[in-house]
């Protein structure tokens, strides 16, 4: 490789960008492996092969065609990993719906906020997982579900006019709905309403460009937004993984992030579908010990995660006793990862090539990969060099100046793995991604002669804690409607084992008082319990800019000290 002169580096390819679209591409997987199996789900104790799954996914994609869904309509999944989550994503698709991910973790305010963000107007949903009630919830907001009839009108959410549930644990979807909800029998009785040929002239239709994905991120500040993804974002983010990670039909990855962040959805499901490769789920909601038993059981080659995954799996007190020799691959990303975690799932993982990976949603997701022919030690500083046929450069915050190398800057990437842009808010669009088509990441670091790229920082607030990207704004907002609290400010702290945790400095108003345990039974069951503040301090005042400004990192500060 050419030595580069300053921090910016376009990586070209041998191999050029995919054009089809997933369905179209998918289909070409399908006829080349029609007996190899597509995916495994150990917890449903299912496993269907590429020809049953396309099969299901058509029937679906005519039963919702049927319904009178179609191209452009958004259709959202608020549901744990299962295998109908996977069959809602390739149906959508195929006949150019969007598919909205929800986070199973929300709650009623959030999933509205969502829900109406992105204007959806079908929802998939699971009955309930542990403590979560998601029909109860969904018939707390909109009380028209009360009623009998399965197409309503929605006063809160006047977009939205259908709710399919289904059970993951009933593979004949025998269980009777709760009043006003669909079920999953009655979308694949609408399938007989139309043809096959009419399904495939509906995906001829479809165009690459098209948008067919709508994922939640955020900023540093406000809440999510609706990052739009295309059929040709996706499809060739997933495609060029796989080349990188050298995957092939007989790869078998385990997946234990969840399905409804881009690192789930592309990077685990489209990647294995993209080559033929087989999806093996080993519980609906991550699981260590369940990791562990699924890649000695289905003899997993690969296997994906955030650095925690893989603490917790380190730590098992079971480890020693499952055969984890069948790994070679897989991709650690979300968060930093330690040198002597990455030793330790070299040696003792046996997983020889795990990659490091980096991106973020509004990039498809993936910006960067280090290489299994990289040294240790690019591999445990580095996040490797962007993927071909994308751009990256590292700037000046202050001039929007190309660095020098070496120089620490903000991250900036261009190419075909751009968004869309945020849906409806074309504002906060233009301030993510400028004229010529650069998007700034927020993130800082620095870039060396051969193009490896060093994450030093981040310009953002954002939290990451266990790789789940955690916005305080939000936070502070919803505190901040405690009749106790006069001012709030919401921060990461360091954290051994998740990476970051969320802290919260409250000011109270004159003559209360509060707990720390009130101030999180206030945020249970309103905001997902990743968010809520494991550490809580009650201050008199902040600190501030003369201009006055929070100075949330001398508090972060005065809390690591703190917390030694």
């Amino acid at each position: 490789m050419t030595k580069l002169t300053t921090s910016y580096f376009h990586r070209g390819g041998k191999t050029p960008l995919l054009g089809q679209t997933i369905p179209e591409f998918f289909l070409s997987i399908v006829n080349q492996f029609p007996e190899q199996e597509a995916v495994v789900s150990l917890p449903q104790q299912r496993r269907l092969t590429y020809q049953a799954f396309s099969d299901a996914t058509d029937e679906l994609a005519k039963g919702l065609l049927g319904l009178g869904f179609k191209h452009g309509d958004r259709i959202g999944v608020w549901s744990t990993n299962n295998i109908e989550w996977l069959l809602v994503q390739m149906a959508t698709a195929r006949i150019g719906a969007i598919l909205v991910n929800i986070n199973p973790a929300y709650r009623p305010k959030e999933l509205a906020y969502a829900l109406e963000r992105s204007e959806v107007q079908g929802l998939f949903v699971i009955p309930r997982f542990r403590n979560s009630d998601y029909v109860g919830m969904l018939q707390e907001l909109i009380p028209e579900l009360q009623g009998n009839n399965t197409e309503f009108t929605s006063k809160t959410l006047p977009n939205l006019h259908r709710i399919v549930v289904y059970n993951p644990d009933d593979p004949l979807h025998t269980e009777t709905p709760a009043p006003g909800f669909t079920s999953w029998q009655e979308v694949i009785h609408a399938a007989e309403t139309i043809s096959q040929q009419e399904l495939d002239e509906q995906t001829l239709k479809l165009d690459r460009d098209d948008v067919i994905n709508i994922q939640y991120t955020s900023g540093t500040t406000g809440f999510p937004k609706a990052v739009m993804l295309t059929h040709h974002n996706i499809l060739n983010n997933a495609w060029f993984s796989a080349q990188a990670m050298h995957f092939t039909e007989l790869d078998r990855l385990v997946v234990p992030v969840p399905f409804y962040h881009c690192f789930g959805m592309v990077l685990a499901n489209l990647l294995c579908f993209s080559v033929g490769a087989c999806l093996v789920i080993s519980s609906e909601h991550f699981d260590a010990e369940k990791v562990l038993k699924a890649i000695a059981e289905e003899k997993c080659t690969a296997i994906h995660g955030v650095p925690t995954m893989f603490i917790a799996q380190l730590e098992c007190k079971d480890f020693d006793n499952y055969d984890l020799s069948s790994l070679r691959t897989g991709i650690m990303a979300g968060a930093p990862c330690p040198p002597e975690l990455m030793k330790h799932v070299i040696n003792d993982m046996h997983c020889n090539e795990i990659l490091i990976g980096y991106g973020e949603t509004e990039a498809s997701p993936l910006t960067h990969l280090t290489t299994r022919d990289d040294s240790f030690e690019r591999r445990i500083n580095t996040v490797g060099h962007n993927l071909p046929h994308q751009e990256v450069k590292i700037i000046n915050t202050d001039t929007g100046a190309t660095v020098p190398l070496g120089e620490i800057g903000e991250i900036c990437f261009r190419g075909y793995h751009i968004m869309r842009g945020y849906y409806g808010q074309a504002e906060k669009t233009a301030e993510t991604v400028d004229e010529s088509g650069w998007l700034f990441s927020g993130d800082l670091g620095t870039m060396d002669e051969y193009g490896y790229v060093q994450i030093t920082g981040r310009r953002k607030e954002m939290i990451i804690r266990g790789g789940e990207n955690i916005y305080p704004r939000e936070i502070e907002d919803f505190i901040f409607t405690h009749p106790k609290v006069a001012e709030v400010a919401v921060f990461g702290v360091p954290d051994e084992f998740y990476g970051e945790q969320v802290a919260a400095w409250i000011e109270l108003h004159d003559g209360e008082s509060a707990t720390e345990d009130e101030i999180r039974e206030f945020c249970k069951d309103e905001i997902a319990h990743f968010k809520i503040p494991k550490y809580i301090r009650f201050v008199e005042t902040f600190p501030m800019t003369v201009t006055g400004k929070v100075q949330k990192f001398k508090m972060r500060e005065e809390m690591i000290k703190e917390l030694d």
